[in-house]
This record gives C-alpha cells, structure tokens and sequence, in this order.
C-alpha cells in the first residue's frame, strides 16, 4: 500500500513545472528507502524531478543526463550551505577546494590537477599500490579493512609522508571513521567528527614541519605547503584540509575495490581473463564497478541565479539535490541497469553527464572531482593485483544493503589463504 509520500499527486501540487510530494518532509523517507528514495518517487511522479522537504529544508532531487548538466554547467549552483554539515565537516570541510565556487573554486582546484592528475604522479599512485600490496596477506582478511590499512600508507607515500614516522593503524581508523559516518547523524557522526579535529591537527603539524624544512614543490605535501592565493601560502588551517583531501579519498577508494573483488568473485571469468593478461576491457570493469555500486547517493548545490529547467523556475538559493545513484542507474541511459555488464562501455560515448560516480560536467571548469583518475588507477591496478593474488572466499554474507550509506557487502568480503 503506498505511503502518504507517494500518494498520486493533485493538480496543485505539479504547480510550476516540477511536482511536490504532499508528505509534509521526506527525511524518514530518505533513511528508509536510502539508495532508492529518488528511482521510488521518480517513477512515482513519472519524471526526472520533484520537490519536497529534507530536515525541514525545501529541496528540489533531479536525475539523468540532462540534469546533470543544468547542475555541473553553466555556473547554475555553487556549493555554499548545499551539504547538511554533518557530512561537509567529515567530508570536505569548510574553506575546501569542493567548497568554493567560480574563479577561487577553479584556482584552488588548479593545485589538484597539476598534483594529483600529473601522469607521472598517477603513475607512481600505481606503482605504491602494488609495493603496499604485500600487506594484503593473511590466513583471513576482511579485504574492506585491510585494504584501508593499505591504501593509508600509499596515501602517505603518494603526498611526501614516510609512513614509519606515523601511527598508521590510529591514522587509517581516524580517515576511515569520516567515510563511514559520513552519512550518519547522531553520536557516531559526533564522535567521527571528533576524530576529524583531530587529524586536522596532525596535518597542521605536518604542514608547518614543512614549510620549515622548506622542500619545495617536490611534493603533493610540499606543493600544498607552498601553495598561494593572492600572493599568501594558504592558512595552515587551509593546509590542512587540502591535504586531508588528498588522503581521505585515496582510502575511500577501498570501498570501491572490495566492490570490485566482489564483481571478480562473482563473475569469475573476468578475474580469469585479467589473471591472463587481457586487460582491453580492464577500464570498462572498472568504469562498470563505478557505476553499478552503490557510493554516495547525491550531492547538493544551491542555485546561484534566477532560471528555468523543465518548467520549473529555479530562484537563487534554492536547495538541489542530484540523484547520483539514480543517474547511474537510469535505465534511458543505462539499458539492464540493474545487471553488471562492462561490455556496455565498449559503445559508450564518453557523455561525461551520464557516468556521475563522482560528478558529473568538466573537471577543469566544474565540481567533477579532481581525483577521479587517481580513483580509476588505482582500481584498475587493484583488480590486476586481486586477479593474480592466490585467496579463497569462504562461505560469508556478500549481501550489500542499500540502506546504509555508504554501502557495502555485509561481510566486508573475507578473505582466506591470501598471498600475495
């Protein structure tokens, strides 16, 4: 029986182009359904669009292509007060690269790209990954924790931080926590949150060890160090957040690669054929992994100027809300969405509105994240490493709830008898 939310929708409530849910907030909605509260509401007004309340706030949720080019493109939303602040604190923080808009969102993101993207820096994220890789081994792994363990010291290796001279277990606990309760409210949030100050402290304390020892722009550490804007290095507050925003998605990248392991266990003609060396659809797996697995399910922006999208006059300020997860799995644009199918990108046209796991638009003019072809390396140096590691996979509960966000299997995708 339908809910009050998804009662049919009157005449007065489509007023202005995009319909309005008549349930007074949709906030219990959104927990219950996680995952699937947009496709549920989209089908249920039978379009790309619809308005309702979270946490007491107007909010207007949109999927696909097109909406993710009205969103990215254009200058339409900035990211002001679009992140309810229990994710921006553990996620970006404020003052981050992700938090600003136009001309100053564009020159701050200018240090990533030069770093971070640099094809002899992504070279050498692969080339960390395969040494730390040793660190996988055991008679039973949880790949989900060990693999941050991992990526923690590939994280501190990549930026100019030589692991030995930090608490590497105390380190991955505290990167881990803002990923996992990112999307939770409550003490866990509180307590992660907590932990973040604290980290921040720690990367300040970095950050001003080396600016003393003055090393220059010989590293991501030592270029975010020196970095300026209007002639003044960035704040050591400021610092800190950016290197922050160096190692927290390069462990959030686990996520992604026990996903992966999971497509290889269950598909394991894959693992075979990258085990041998056929490796052309390598970015295709990869790139379907991406799409297919849950990671966060929307991101928000806020309008910036008066327009008009589907009939739907936006006014500046609006709250928005772009279904991420719906995007990947609209089925105009992914035909059998619901079935993993990698082949499926041997046709696909490169629409950069269409594969939004990490944001949608240009990364050079827009909020794409800047790291996303650090996330593609290292995950397809992953799925090379984990097709030719020996393991077993015991019988465990691989189910992955679409509740809880982010997502992953039950079990953490245990591992026995691995050698690497």
């Amino acid at each position: 029986m339908a809910t009050l939310e998804l009662m049919a929708l009157d005449g007065a409530a489509r007023q202005n182009g995009v319909p309005a849910l008549p349930t007074p907030d949709s906030s219990l909605g959104f927990l219950r359904d996680g995952y699937l509260f947009g496709a549920r509401r989209f089908e249920r007004v039978g379009g790309d669009a619809f308005r309702t309340r979270l946490l007491g706030r107007p909010v207007t949720v949109m999927r696909g292509a097109d909406a993710a080019r009205t969103f990215y493109e254009g200058g339409r939303f900035g990211r002001e007060r679009a992140i309810p602040a229990s994710v921006l604190h553990l996620l970006q923080d404020e003052e981050s690269v992700q938090s600003l808009d136009g001309a100053a969102h564009l020159e701050r993101k200018r240090l990533f790209l030069e770093q971070v993207n640099a094809p002899e820096s992504l070279e050498r994220a692969r080339r960390l990954l395969v040494e730390e890789w040793r660190g996988i081994a055991g008679d039973q792994v949880v790949l989900y924790e060990r693999i941050n363990t991992v990526l923690t010291g590939v994280a501190l290796r990549w930026v100019g931080i030589n692991p030995s001279r930090v608490d590497l277990p105390a380190l991955t606990t505290q990167l881990t926590a803002m990923i996992e309760n990112a999307g939770r409210f409550g003490p866990q949030n509180w307590a992660a949150r907590a932990m973040r100050r604290s980290t921040e402290a720690w990367a300040k304390r970095v950050v001003a060890a080396e600016r003393t020892a003055l090393t220059g722009h010989d590293t991501i550490l030592g270029s975010i160090s020196s970095y300026t804007e209007d002639g003044e290095v960035l704040t050591p507050e400021v610092a800190a957040v950016e290197l922050l925003n160096v190692l927290r998605p390069t462990v959030a990248v686990g996520r992604y690669i026990v996903f992966a392991a999971l497509a290889l266990h269950r598909r394991p003609g894959w693992r075979r054929a990258f085990a041998g060396g056929d490796l052309d659809r390598i970015r295709g797996f990869v790139d379907e992994v991406r799409r297919f697995y849950p990671f966060f399910p929307v991101i928000g922006g806020r309008a910036l100027k008066e327009f008009s999208w589907h009939g739907h006059d936006f006014r500046r300020g609006d709250w928005v809300l772009l279904d991420l997860y719906g995007t990947n799995h609209d089925e105009r644009l992914w035909p059998d969405a619901g079935k993993f199918q990698p082949k499926r990108f041997d046709s696909f046209d490169g629409d950069r509105n269409a594969l939004i796991p990490q944001g949608g638009g240009e990364q050079e003019t827009g909020h794409r994240c800047p790291g996303e072809q650090a996330t593609i390396d290292l995950m397809e140096q992953a799925v090379v490493l984990l097709a030719t590691t020996h393991y077993r996979v015991p019988e465990q509960d691989l189910r992955v709830s679409l509740r809880h966000f982010p997502a992953l299997p039950e079990s953490g995708f245990i591992m026995e008898g691995v050698r690497a």
